[in-house]
């Protein structure tokens, strides 16, 4: 028979998710309210009326600001997830253990004849089902970051034409928006920040500890330890 469980081991056992899908609807509220009030006070400078909440969140300049940021992270997640199948870093729990660069084996990945009882049905499969399924995570990442990259491109270019209709300049292509200083700007300044917090966590990782933290080596393991957590 199925375990049965109280509400409260229930939120426990999803508590990660549920904490940071809260703090995401917190955050990304604050920022409508802070981005409303930065934009009507420069549409009050430049002599146009003030708009509403509403109009503000369904709005190219609210679309670009949130797509910036979600092209960046998950940037960063596609690039760590692919990149740390072949490459390594001696010392650090974000890194594989030395010896398994690479796809590795059906045995080590249970898939196959190699699959358990309770995997996946993807992985137990064989031909395009099972390759789909063994990327499926980069895959997806990938979707959502071109996605978002994309929003922001579209919205980018909406408000930088709209910024320039108000200054009674010509709007610009959107060819030429793709090739020009804001686009690049925007993403570069997000990018930068993201390889560089991935980069010192996976050298961080190597020399401190967080008791408890699966992000960390175990307080006592060695510092040459690599793909091991705690």
């Amino acid at each position: 028979m199925p375990e049965r469980q109280s509400p409260l081991t229930r939120l426990h056992r999803h508590s990660l998710s549920l904490v940071f899908g809260a703090l995401f609807v917190a955050a990304l509220l604050g920022q409508s309210v802070a981005g409303l009030h930065q934009l009507n006070a420069d549409l009050h400078a430049e002599g146009f009326p003030r708009v509403s909440w509403a109009h503000y969140v369904s709005s190219s300049d609210f679309a670009v600001d949130v797509a910036e940021n979600w092209q960046s992270e998950y940037l960063q997640f596609l690039l760590y997830v692919v990149l740390t199948v072949w490459l390594l870093q001696r010392g650090s729990p974000e890194s594989k253990e030395l010896g398994r660069a690479g796809t590795e084996s059906d045995e080590a990945q249970e898939v196959g004849t190699h699959a358990r009882a309770d995997s996946p049905s993807w992985a137990r499969a064989g031909g395009w089902r099972r390759a789909v399924y063994s990327n499926s995570l980069g895959a997806v990442t990938a979707l959502v970051f071109l996605g978002s990259w994309t929003v922001q491109a579209v919205a980018g270019w909406v408000v930088l034409s709209e910024e320039r209709l108000r200054r009674l300049q010509d709007p610009v292509s959107f060819g030429d928006y793709l090739t020009g200083a804001d686009f690049w700007s925007r993403s570069l300044q997000n990018w930068q920040s993201e390889f560089l917090a991935v980069g010192s966590m996976a050298v961080f990782a190597i020399y401190l500890r967080q008791r408890g933290s699966p992000e960390s080596k175990p307080v006592g393991e060695p510092h040459r330890s690599t793909g091991i957590e705690g």
